[in-house]
């Protein structure tokens, strides 16, 4: 068993907005190389963000230990007291670089939930000039989420030296890695993760077929919205089907929140269709709130929403 997650990738401050029309609406797909939009946003919100920081979040409120390292910049001092509110989390891997604001992520979203984002690294570029492998002990998974990608590949190699299981999530990323980086970040990791988007980016750009994925990772776990998710090792698949939210407010972090309900699950050594189900309920605590953080709840809380959603679970407990 597991006593902490050790996590890695984005913190910015994300810039929200929401539409009420459709991009399908304003884009001509025969002019694309002509594009020249605009939308009118009917909310925006400033809200704390980035992968890492969203994953810890959710994972602090599911009472999971985690260490959090990643690069900020001059203008962080408010996104680190409202991660002190969370005392499980430790926030002693943070660098702060004083010549460069923390990076900023904007994004817009239709009615459909489509997004389309936009992000300017900031301090996240110096990411690459930390290293990991100190925090690298015995009962620690390594969480590379989406960041620089020379600090991702950094931190799958300390990970590979050390023999450190670590859950690799390459998402918008995914190009801009070699193959065979990608094949060996891939084939390595305790755990795959992505959208059902990403991983089929994954399949093409190593030119494998899934069931090879299947076959040269450990466990793919494959997130797909509304549908829910998928959790696949050789042999065998579990199919978990989506948890329901009271609202549905903003999509924007449930990716991530996921990411830290399954973690959840799988440090406390649960089945993986249990994990797969936490991770479900975690996502749409985030998609009823506005925000990737602003989302609350206890563990008793959680529990009961568990058993709502998968009552053939009646014995759950966390």
């Amino acid at each position: 068993m597991y006593r902490r997650v050790l996590v890695t990738g984005s913190l910015a401050y994300d810039h929200i907005m929401s539409m009420p029309g459709r991009f399908a609406d304003h884009i001509l797909p025969d002019k694309l190389h002509i594009l020249n939009v605009s939308f009118i946003m009917e909310t925006y919100r400033q809200e704390f963000g980035g992968t890492a920081g969203n994953i810890v979040w959710s994972l602090g409120l599911l009472g999971i230990p985690s260490l959090l390292v990643g690069a900020v910049g001059k203008d962080f001092s408010l996104y680190k007291k409202h991660l002190s509110k969370l005392k499980i989390v430790d926030l002693s891997g943070i660098r702060v670089f004083k010549n460069i604001s923390t990076a900023r992520g904007f994004v817009t979203t239709d009615r459909d939930d489509n997004q389309i984002w936009g992000f300017y690294e900031g301090a996240m570029k110096k990411s690459k000039t930390l290293s990991v492998k100190s925090f690298l002990k015995k009962g620690v998974i390594l969480m590379i989420a989406p960041n620089d990608p020379s600090a991702m590949l950094r931190y799958v190699n300390e990970a590979i030296e050390t023999g450190t299981p670590y859950v690799f999530d390459p998402a918008f990323n995914i190009p801009h890695f070699d193959r065979r980086d990608l094949a060996n970040a891939v084939s390595k990791a305790k755990i795959l993760v992505g959208n059902d988007y990403e991983i089929e980016l994954i399949i093409r750009r190593l030119k494998w077929t899934r069931k090879m994925l299947v076959k040269k990772t450990n466990m793919i776990v494959t997130t797909r919205g509304k549908k829910g998710a998928l959790i696949e090792t050789e042999g065998k698949k579990f199919d978990i089907p989506a948890a329901q939210p009271k609202n549905e407010s903003d999509p924007t972090g449930a990716g991530d929140a996921f990411r830290a309900g399954f973690l959840a699950g799988f440090m406390r050594d649960y089945s993986l269709e249990n994990c797969g189900k936490m991770g479900a309920v975690t996502a749409v605590y985030t998609v009823e709130k506005y925000g990737t953080q602003t989302h609350l709840f206890t563990k008793k809380e959680f529990v009961k929403r568990y058993k709502e959603n998968y009552p053939e679970d009646a014995r759950f407990d966390f």
